[in-house]
């Protein structure tokens, strides 16, 4: 305890400048401080103060030794109010940012059993599927499938995504099984598009990640859709496994060229940056991580 008193008041008078200022912050007689400090000072047995009857001066040591002091008593506050929060009730408003998709599938329908255990927060969930800004929006949680780039933001991974080529049964026994990539080409590939554009696939073959360029006779900038096209046997289709997992479990679509499969972006939960973050976004972005953590939880989650 005395160590640490030391620590705080030779901050408190480095940072107020005096030992005056720094004995009426704390309700103390101006000796108690000195005393504080030249015992400080003869434990270290370094001479961090210069004091003289106007001002104080650090040393060149008192200077690098307020840096490590201000860095200690700043990770002390943070832990302190992190465990106040969690002995707490989360309260508050929360402003969710979701994709269309993924936060239909698996957003919204976690969000009644997150508000059931914590009855002092409301929630708003926007789906969209264009990156939002998080910070001019004011967003307390974007989930985001995507490789992240923002150094102003926050991220905490829910979980990994993976992507397979599916189609229908009756899909693959008209038209066969594609056994390499190459064999693409001879299939009806329902395929995403992008501003006008048909968006290729990516797969890794001896070592290498290539992007393929796919054809078919059924495009859409809508994942859903694709997604029912291929359980109709409309062709195949480069899906997330969020989104096809539980079809995949049912046997209403089976996975092809599964070896040449590329790793693909996670998903995660992004926020601003902030000293103290809010026991409700905490909450919600733990709630997430722990459903995703589940077994089976992208097989069964439709």
């Amino acid at each position: 305890m005395d160590q640490f008193k030391q620590i705080s008041t030779f901050a408190e008078v480095a940072t107020r400048g005096s030992l005056s200022a720094a004995a009426r912050a704390e309700g103390i007689a101006p000796a108690m401080i000195g005393r504080r400090l030249d015992a400080l000072e003869e434990r270290l047995g370094v001479k961090l103060l210069q004091r003289t009857t106007r001002k104080i001066v650090l040393t060149n040591e008192g200077a690098a030794f307020l840096e490590d002091c201000q860095r200690i008593l700043a990770d002390l506050e943070d832990a302190e109010s992190a465990v106040s929060e969690r002995s707490a009730r989360a309260s508050g408003q929360l402003l969710i940012s979701a994709p269309a998709g993924f936060g239909r599938q698996h957003v919204a329908p976690l969000v009644p059993s997150f508000l059931a255990e914590h009855r002092d927060v409301t929630l708003t969930l926007n789906l969209n599927d264009r990156i939002a800004d998080v910070i001019g929006e004011g967003i307390d949680v974007a989930i985001r499938i995507a490789t992240l780039t923002d150094s102003n933001l926050v991220s905490v991974k829910l979980a990994e995504n993976h992507r397979v080529i599916v189609a229908a049964p009756s899909y693959l026994r008209r038209h066969g099984t594609p056994q390499t990539p190459d064999e693409l080409v001879r299939h009806n590939c329902l395929a995403m598009s992008s501003e006008g554009s048909q968006r290729g696939w990516t797969l890794k073959q001896s070592g290498k990640v290539s992007v393929y360029k796919v054809g078919g006779n059924m495009v859409c900038n809508d994942g859903e859709v694709l997604h029912n096209w291929a359980l109709a046997g409309r062709g195949l289709a480069w899906r997330s496994m969020w989104e096809v997992g539980a079809a995949i479990e049912a046997g209403e679509l089976v996975t092809v060229l599964d070896k040449f499969a590329a790793p693909a972006p996670s998903i995660y939960a992004v926020f601003a940056q902030r000293r103290h973050l809010p026991l409700r976004i905490r909450a919600f972005v733990d709630f997430l991580r722990h459903a995703y953590a589940q077994p089976d939880y992208w097989k069964q989650a439709r």
